[in-house]
């Protein structure tokens, strides 16, 4: 994703901007509910870049609140184990949302991104009602749309250029605690954009799509 923001700079902050009012910035949702919601949009997607991305990302807010001693960690409802640790967690949320275990709230919202990331019409009406029941509100039911809505275009922008995605966990780990603390306004103004993760340009894709059709595919 860095190495597409660097090609196309004029995006590139606009996108950065709306990524941070949506997962970072002060909302009615915690980050961490925000970043599950954008980690399993792209893992429905099978977007793999943008779910490993996000799923660290995650992890990283669930451990700050069960290092800042959060009453009630949003990974640690009644009866949950204390020793599970929050990557495991998430990986459980990324399996299978209604498994997990999280707060019954964030299930159903889970729930209706899900719907949104199969069609925009698919959201039904007990879907909204379910998550009222459990104490949603209506902006953060709005939110949830919108977070969904928005990695589908992520998804596709990563994806349809072909971006290089990294198969080291630790590397999506260091980025992760950044991000988690500094948000994503800040990468542009900090130098991670041309660090580490490597290009996604038009021309990786162009040596993909030969190298495919060299192979008679």
């Amino acid at each position: 994703m860095r190495g597409l923001l660097a090609f196309r700079p004029e995006t590139a902050r606009p996108l950065s901007e709306l990524a941070d009012v949506l997962l970072h910035a002060p909302g009615p949702l915690p980050p961490a509910d925000r970043e599950l919601i954008g980690a399993y949009v792209s893992a429905l997607n099978e977007c793999d870049y943008c779910r490993n991305s996000h799923a660290a990302i995650a992890a990283c807010h669930l451990a700050s609140e069960e290092s800042a001693g959060a009453a009630e960690p949003k990974f640690r409802p009644t009866g949950r184990a204390t020793d599970v640790r929050p990557a495991e967690v998430v990986a459980a949320v990324m399996r299978d949302p209604e498994s997990a275990d999280i707060p019954s709230k964030l299930k159903a919202l889970l729930t209706i991104a899900a719907r949104v990331q199969r069609s925009r019409r698919d959201v039904r009406d007990g879907d909204i009602e379910r998550a009222r029941a459990e104490g949603a509100t209506d902006l953060e039911i709005h939110d949830t749309v919108l977070i969904a809505a928005a990695f589908c275009m992520f998804n596709r922008y990563v994806d349809g250029l072909a971006t290089w995605t990294p198969t080291d966990p630790e590397g999506y780990r260091e980025r992760a605690a950044y991000v988690a603390e500094h948000g994503y306004a800040s990468i542009l103004q900090s130098g991670v954009l041309n660090a580490g993760a490597g290009p996604a340009a038009l021309s990786d894709h162009e040596d993909q799509n030969e190298d495919q059709d060299d192979n008679g595919r």
